[in-house]
């Protein structure tokens, strides 16, 4: 889900959210989700079982985070663009927005701004290849951080932005942390938690 070298292409034609969201609220468009790259439009398909479930697990964990502090808001698989484009549209599987980006009332549409956390779960559909790019593309539009979950490797790409420009990279392994850095100063959570071990019937 959410990657771009296995998704189809609809049109060569220039997209706007606009039209994304007018797409995307027509009764047979219902089940289909879309994003947009330089104006080019892709479709996915609904997560699966396993992704769903992290997506809820890592909602969780940060939620419960922001919410003691209430530092920000916490969405699952919302429309993100960047407030000088309306041709680059991002649907992070989570994502933190800080409470000096996220006023109130909460936009109705799409969000006019980048998360300042994204995640995004790699699915057997993916290449790391697409989804890395797409990281580039949350940095270089203001995210400050972006976390590429990698449930074959149990494991996460940590991926942040170095001189605005080249795309810096850390694995973090089940035995290590994630740390919400400036983002959620004092937030951590272990890799392992995303990854419970299998129970004796499950690999029987």
């Amino acid at each position: 889900m959410r990657r771009l070298e296995t998704n189809m292409v609809i049109e060569q034609q220039l997209y706007s959210v606009d039209d994304v969201w007018d797409l995307a609220h027509q009764a047979e468009n219902e089940n289909i989700h879309y994003e947009l790259i330089d104006g080019e439009l892709f479709t996915m398909s609904p997560p699966g079982y396993a992704h769903g479930r992290l997506a809820v697990l890592i909602a969780h964990y940060i939620l419960n985070f922001t919410q003691a502090q209430k530092l920000g808001e916490v969405t699952v698989e919302s429309g993100y663009h960047p407030p000088d484009s309306r041709h680059t549209l991002l649907s992070p599987n989570v994502a933190f927005l800080s409470k000096a980006k996220a006023p109130q009332p909460f936009w109705g549409k799409y969000i006019p701004v980048m998360p300042d956390l994204a995640v995004e779960i790699l699915s057997p559909t993916d290449t790391l290849r697409q989804v890395r790019r797409k990281a580039a593309l949350y940095l270089r539009h203001g995210t400050q951080l972006v976390w590429i979950v990698l449930p074959a490797e149990k494991g996460v790409d940590v991926c942040r932005s170095v001189d605005g420009a080249r795309l810096d990279i850390e694995f973090v392994s089940s035995e290590g942390n994630l740390s919400g850095e400036q983002i959620l100063p004092g937030f951590a959570l272990q890799v392992g938690l995303l990854f419970p071990a299998k129970s004796d019937s499950e690999t029987k």
